[in-house]
C-alpha cells in the first residue's frame, strides 16, 4: 500500500510503501515524473499495488516493476474520503517500522481503506486509530475508572495519561470531557460491533469519538498528525 511520495531530482520520486511481508520500505521510482512513464499513476498514495524492487546498497530500494491491484480511485475523487484516508496513511507511516513485517497492520490498513471507499463514514478513520492504538499495546481502559477503579459509571472524561475513562468524580479534576454516548460508541468499535457503529448517523457524538481518537493517537505518537487538521 502506497503511503506517501516525495520528489527526488527532476524526474524521480521516493515512494514509501507498507508491504505485507517486509514491513515499511522506501524505494526510488526512476523517471516516474516523465511524460509516458511506465509507472504512471500507479504509485500514488492510497493505491494498492504489487511491487517488485531491487535491493540497493543504501536504505533505498529501486522500483523495477509495479502492477495495480486496486487504484482506490473513489478515495481520491471524494474530498472527505481523501482527507480521512490520508490521515490513516500518515498514522501508519509513523507506526510502521522499516523492514519489520507487521501483517496485522497491513491487513487493517487495506481493510480500512476498502471500507472507507464503500462506506464514506468519518468513523472509519476513527475506528482505525482506536484499533491501531490497541494493536500497538495502548488498548484504552473503558470498563472502569482509570484513576479510582469505579465500575458503575457514568464516565464523563478520558485521561490519556491514565490510559482510560474517568468517572464523574475523578473527571472533575482532569481529563478530556466527553459527550454522553462517546464511550459507548468507542466500546462498540473495539468490542466487535464495528459494522453497526459505522452505521451511526454523523453528529456530535461521532465527531467527539473522532477527535478523541486523534487526540489519544497524537499523545502516544508524541507528535501531531499534520493531516488531522483537514478532518
Amino acid at each position: 500500500m502506497v503511503l506517501r511520495t516525495i520528489k527526488l531530482g527532476e524526474t524521480d520520486r521516493i515512494v514509501t510503501v507498507l508491504t505485507q511481508g517486509h514491513g515499511k520500505i522506501r524505494a526510488v521510482a526512476k523517471g516516474i515524473r516523465k511524460p509516458g512513464s511506465r509507472f504512471g499513476a500507479r504509485l500514488e498514495p492510497t493505491t494498492h499495488v504489487a511491487l517488485q524492487c531491487y535491493r540497493g546498497r543504501s536504505d533505498l530500494d529501486i522500483v523495477t516493476q509495479t502492477e495495480t491491484i486496486d487504484a482506490n480511485r473513489r478515495l481520491r475523487e471524494h474530498y472527505g474520503c481523501l482527507t480521512h484516508s490520508v490521515s490513516m496513511l500518515e498514522a501508519t507511516d509513523q507506526v510502521a517500522q522499516e523492514r519489520e513485517p507487521n501483517p496485522a497492520l497491513y491487513r487493517m490498513l487495506v481493510g480500512a481503506l476498502r471500507t472507507l471507499a464503500a462506506e464514506p463514514s468519518p468513523l472509519v478513520s476513527a475506528a482505525f486509530f482506536w484499533k491501531l492504538l490497541s494493536l500497538e499495546g495502548f488498548h484504552p481502559l473503558l470498563e472502569s475508572c482509570a484513576r479510582c477503579g469505579e465500575e458503575s459509571g457514568p464516565y464523563t472524561a478520558f485521561d490519556v495519561e491514565e490510559g482510560g475513562v474517568l468517572c464523574e468524580q475523578c473527571g472533575r479534576f482532569g481529563g478530556r470531557r466527553l459527550l454522553p454516548g462517546t464511550i459507548a460508541l468507542v466500546q462498540r468499535i473495539l468490542g466487535g460491533d464495528l459494522r453497526t457503529a459505522l452505521a451511526e448517523i454523523p453528529g456530535p457524538t461521532t465527531t467527539d469519538v473522532e477527535r478523541l481518537a486523534v487526540f489519544t493517537l497524537e499523545h502516544h505518537l508524541e507528535r501531531r498528525l499534520r493531516s488531522a487538521a483537514l478532518l
